[in-house]
């Protein structure tokens, strides 16, 4: 008679509902969990999960930090544009760019606007603002009350002792100031931190809590929560665009005209009037993003280097513009407000991100801290910016629907 195996025991358990799908790990490690995860899946819903099975990363390591009830891996396409070459601050030389995506067509125009860049001597990148909020929201007794926590706030001497508070809790993470709002009785404060080379939402979270509690003991007002929503996180929001989050960061690059001609196929005076047109839609629309596609471009960074796929909402808030210059050769930038990014902790862990940031070189820890996370935020913004020269490009020579014609 044949044993049976502990997974199957469990796996028994698991049909019968004995145990539940997120209570697996109590009973066996995790990569034994993934494959009764698996194994209950394929029975439950009759059908072979062949290819979520596969998977190279190390399931331990991404069960603790990343995800819950993992049952395997979603593999994304993943191709390479570049050279781009790139002048900033942090971010100098040629840089390849890893885009992962489905969208047929996107790193090849990435690819050509790097091209048509670097034929013009390359992009510039300048880094405007470099912090993480949060916005925890308090309760206060009434309106005098609540006037009275803003100018309590607003003492230097109290600041200095939530610095140190919020200090308690991160090694990297700084305070840097607090913005109140004050709507009826309740006051929400816009924490904002020096995160260095972190994204740092869990940082600046733990530490925004430290600071609440000390403020409750101080002024009697009540946390409602910690998040009350004018952080704002994952959320399309005009505070965003015009305060920043994370890196504000801008990059520009001077395309010659005889560039645009042969690279781009169209005239500099037709790509300023479809940026023109495209802006002023937005306009009519009421979109907080002013550009042709940001979001292609940055969710593709994104998946593929790790970072946190739904703040790509904040980073598609940003503005492009387009003009004509000395000897009509045409001047294109790209704004980028709130670009939530980091080179360390989340999923830059997952051993295949890992990879794509070291495509970049901005992999782990920066010396000094923060340098790696402010060089990737230089290159996505110069990533940005090719992709956004060669779509206004296509459209204004025509070819748009030709190219995606070809991938059909």
């Amino acid at each position: 008679m044949r044993k049976i195996s502990r997974s199957e025991e469990i796996l028994k358990k698991v049909l019968s509902g004995d145990i539940g799908l997120h209570e697996i790990e109590q009973y066996a490690d995790a990569k034994q969990a993934i494959e009764i995860r698996q194994k209950a899946l394929e029975q439950t819903r009759k059908l072979k999960l062949e290819s979520i099975r596969q998977y190279t990363i190390d399931a331990e390591s991404a069960s603790r930090h990343n995800i819950e009830n993992m049952i395997g891996t979603v593999q994304v396409p993943l191709g390479i544009a570049g050279p781009l070459k790139i002048q900033g601050d942090h971010a100098k030389g040629d840089f390849y760019i890893p885009l992962a995506t489905t969208e047929a067509m996107l790193v090849a125009s990435v690819n050509r606007g790097c091209s048509a860049i670097a034929a013009s001597g390359g992009a510039h990148a300048k880094i405007f603002l470099d912090s993480m909020t949060r916005a925890p929201v308090f309760k206060t007794a009434s309106i005098s009350e609540a006037a009275k926590l803003v100018q309590w706030v607003q003492n230097k001497d109290n600041l200095e002792q939530m610095k140190s508070e919020a200090s308690k809790s991160t090694r990297y993470g700084e305070l840097l100031h607090i913005d109140p709002y004050a709507v009826g009785r309740y006051v929400y404060l816009r924490m904002a931190y020096n995160t260095k080379d972190a994204m740092g939402m869990n940082m600046v979270t733990i530490a925004s809590e430290l600071v609440a509690r000390m403020i409750e003991k101080k002024t009697g007002a009540k946390l409602i929560a910690l998040s009350g929503n004018m952080c704002a996180d994952k959320k399309p929001s005009a505070i965003n665009l015009i305060q920043g989050r994370g890196k504000s960061v801008v990059a520009e690059a001077v395309i010659r005209k005889s560039i645009v001609e042969k690279a781009l196929k169209t005239s500099p005076e037709a790509i300023v009037e479809v940026n023109q047109a495209k802006l002023l839609g937005s306009a009519r629309a009421g979109s907080y993003g002013f550009n042709a596609h940001f979001a292609n471009i940055i969710a593709a960074i994104f998946i593929a280097t790790g970072q946190d796929a739904a703040q790509v909402v904040d980073g598609a808030n940003g503005i492009t513009a387009a003009q004509l210059i000395e000897n009509d050769d045409l001047h294109i930038s790209v704004t980028i407000p709130s670009l939530e990014i980091g080179t360390v902790g989340g999923g830059t862990r997952v051993e295949t991100q890992k990879e794509c940031l070291q495509i970049l070189g901005v992999q782990g820890s920066g010396s000094p801290p923060g340098a790696n996370a402010r060089k990737f935020a230089e290159i996505i913004a110069c990533a940005v910016l090719a992709g956004e020269l060669s779509l206004l490009g296509a459209h204004a020579s025509g070819h748009l629907a030709k190219a995606h014609k070809m991938k059909r």
